[in-house]
């Protein structure tokens, strides 16, 4: 059985690394688009861990994300993270908050690139291509329910996201002309994670 990798690269799509994590033999797990995929593929892989009794892994998630406040080719370190779509406001409670969730509607974890700029991560099952109600300068669709079967499994979790979209009307043509460019940007920032973690 092949060993089980002490730091866990999570990336949704294949296009946002390029084949550069492969060619440098870093095994990648693939989650999928979305937060439901994202919190199936990662639940099932920590689950691995656990059956065998090895320690959580420090999970990166790395990928692309629009944003209104920082220009497109910008990489951010998100270290805050909410559900810009978790929307019951009828029933009393504030955009983001999962009724009856024992889990903060904000996470936040710990920085790790502290060269680069922090930002609050607002994900959601949409392509961000409007203004978000809420208040966070990137827009994704994965990181929240990562960072959350992260806190539930005790797992370490830091993400990095290019910038890859004005989260605008040009999104689209925007994302898929510059969702690979920050491949070789995130290898560096896993090399060097490899080298701070433990053991």
């Amino acid at each position: 059985m092949a060993e089980l990798p002490r730091t866990l690269v999570v990336v949704a799509l294949r296009a946002e690394s390029a084949g550069v994590f492969e060619a440098a033999g870093v095994p990648v797990m693939y989650c999928g688009v979305g937060k439901v995929n994202a919190a199936h593929a990662l639940t099932r892989e920590l689950c691995r861990y656990a059956r065998l009794s090895e320690p959580m892994p420090w999970v990166l998630n790395f990928g692309t994300a629009g944003s209104r406040r920082h220009p497109a080719g910008t990489l951010v370190e998100c270290h805050e993270f909410v559900q810009r779509d978790m929307d019951v406001r009828e029933l009393g409670f504030d955009l983001g908050v999962t009724p009856y969730d024992e889990s903060p509607s904000r996470l936040c974890v710990e920085r790790m690139f502290n060269h680069l700029p922090a930002a609050v991560c607002g994900s959601g099952d949409s392509f961000a291509t409007a203004h978000s109600a809420m208040d966070c300068e990137v827009l994704d669709m994965e990181a929240y329910a990562l960072a959350k079967v992260c806190r539930h499994e005790k797992a370490r979790f830091a993400c990095a996201k290019y910038v890859s979209d004005g989260a605008d009307h040009a999104a689209a043509d925007d994302w898929q002309r510059n969702a690979h460019k920050a491949a070789d940007d995130f290898l560096a920032l896993y090399q060097y994670v490899a080298q701070r973690r433990p053991g």
